[in-house]
């Protein structure tokens, strides 16, 4: 026998992560908080909008394709983002699941948004091409809000990996 090393020709393995600090994993989850909450607001605020103040406003951003009442979108908008809104504030133990609903919910009023765009519809002091569309690209951001604020994107990537079979 060699005392020299054995060496191995397969694949190498890189180390796990260093664990992060437990300052960091309590700023994140202070900052994820925070970030749920400020959403949940904003989401009450803007439904009650679609009831009062900036009902007309809102009108202008149903799609005229849609076979729908306009006022009837509007306000049933506005109580879906009430809803969802106080969900965020008061139900944190479901924020992963109300993450998820809320972003599919940013996605299902997108085309509203869009519209706006395509029939050049001023609404919300968005009066030009350029406003209209740099709005558009908000939106996906608020999706990401959504998931991050929630945890429910790390939460749907903990479960795959804890539901795929060990590799030995």
């Amino acid at each position: 026998m060699s005392d020299s090393p054995v060496q191995s020709h397969g694949p190498v393995r890189t180390p796990d992560p260093i664990p992060s600090h437990p300052a960091d994993s309590r700023l994140r989850s202070v900052l994820r908080t925070a970030g749920r909450l400020l959403l949940g607001g904003f989401l009450v605020l803007a439904g009650v909008s679609h009831l009062s103040w900036s009902r007309e406003a809102f009108r202008a951003q149903v799609p005229p394709w849609l076979p729908m009442d306009v006022d009837f979108v509007v306000v049933a908008s506005g109580l879906v983002e009430i809803a969802l809104g106080l969900g965020l504030i008061l139900l944190w133990r479901r924020r992963a699941s109300l993450g998820w609903i809320v972003a599919a919910f940013f996605v299902a009023v997108f085309p509203g948004n869009i519209s706006q765009f395509v029939t050049a519809t001023d609404s919300f002091g968005l009066n030009s091409d350029l406003s209209r569309g740099i709005r558009l690209l908000f939106q996906p951001l608020l999706v990401v809000w959504a998931l991050w604020a929630t945890g429910a994107w790390r939460s749907w990537r903990t479960r795959r990996q804890e539901s795929r079979p060990e590799n030995s």
